[in-house]
């Protein structure tokens, strides 16, 4: 091609030549290098300390390696030659700490008239830590009560209605206990009461959690919290020991399955419009 050639009074002489289309080296993509005339498909294309190269394979099979860019024809035209774009990894749904697809970008729910009851300070914090992001979405408030000997009157006062249930979660629910005599007691289609077999909350963390081989027996008349304290060699200081705890909790792998299904039963019950009649 002479550059010079033409004549530089024709209409259009000035005028720029329309850029080189980009084309992505796909791979089995058939591709001819002007220089040397070897026409291949793309086999590869690779990032090198010389820069970006393409990796042409002819129908003898024989490769040849390329510069990535100018300098290729596809389909007789002439093209630049650029690195395709590397497909994107499925993000995985992100989860919550118990275990529920997140909810991306939803605001708080306004509180339903429903609640959840549970005996302590200890036991809300956990249920939050780990069921507070699904609580929030539900708008489902967590209440603690300080004990539950005044079940029956905590009952009576809140009034629960089939549009305003309550779910009671309560330590140590065995039979023949005390907490079991009171659950007796409150039985309503509007209430659950449900618990798990544990002395205290803290045991419904797994041991493994915390680097522990068990939770420690706790002798007749020591004071539970201060016996398990004594009993792993910690400090006896019964605050700093459930710091520790709570520290130790990611998500509802690190709880026993006696507490999950009970809370999840529980959310289940105060948020489905068919949990009473």
């Amino acid at each position: 091609m002479d550059r010079y050639s033409g004549d530089v009074l024709a209409p259009g002489w000035g005028r720029r030549r329309p850029p080189t289309p980009r084309v992505a080296a796909e791979r089995d993509l058939v591709v001819e290098d002007v220089e040397t005339g070897f026409c291949g498909a793309v086999v590869r294309t690779e990032k090198t300390t010389g820069g970006l190269t393409v990796t042409l394979e002819d129908r003898h099979g024989r490769h040849r390696v390329f510069p990535m860019g100018f300098g290729f024809l596809v389909d007789g035209s002439p093209v630049e030659l650029v690195r395709p774009v590397q497909p994107t990894a499925p993000t995985a749904a992100r989860r919550t700490a118990s275990g529920s697809v997140a909810v991306h970008g939803a605001p708080a729910r306004v509180a339903r008239g429903s609640r959840i009851y549970v005996e302590g300070k200890h036991d809300a914090e956990l249920v939050e830590k780990v069921w507070g992001d699904d609580l929030r979405v539900e708008g489902v408030v967590v209440e603690h009560l300080g004990g539950i000997d005044d079940l029956p009157a905590v009952v009576r006062e809140f009034a629960p209605t089939r549009d305003r249930r309550l779910g009671v979660l309560v330590d140590h629910l065995v039979a023949g206990s005390k907490e079991s005599r009171l659950a007796a007691q409150v039985v309503s289609p509007h209430v659950r009461v449900v618990g798990h077999p544990y002395v205290d909350v803290w045991q419904a963390v797994r041991p493994a959690a915390l680097g522990i081989a068990a939770w420690p027996e706790v002798p007749r008349g020591t004071p539970w919290k201060e016996g398990v304290c004594a009993g792993l060699g910690w400090p006896v200081d019964p605050p700093a020991a459930w710091r520790r705890i709570l520290g130790a909790v990611g998500s509802y792998a690190d709880l026993e399955p006696s507490l999950l299904g009970r809370v999840e039963e529980l959310i289940d019950f105060v948020t489905h419009s068919d949990a009473g009649p």
